[in-house]
């Protein structure tokens, strides 16, 4: 039987993490007091910024 490897779920854990934090780091710079505003295309849960696809980012952002 295969051991678990703990470092591959510590490390989607601290991708979790992360990934929480900037999406409210995004909220919070673009001035939306709700959760989930109806018009913002992250509202999937793409990333806000770092190193996402330049297809994932919303128009107008380089």
């Amino acid at each position: 039987m295969a051991t678990p490897n703990y470092s591959y779920e510590k490390r989607q854990r601290e991708l979790a993490k992360k990934k929480k934090k900037e999406e409210k780091a995004y909220r919070k710079a673009s001035g939306a007091g709700s959760d989930a505003p109806a018009d913002e295309p992250n509202a999937q849960g793409a990333p806000a910024g770092g190193d996402a696809p330049a297809e994932d980012k919303a128009p107008g952002q380089a």
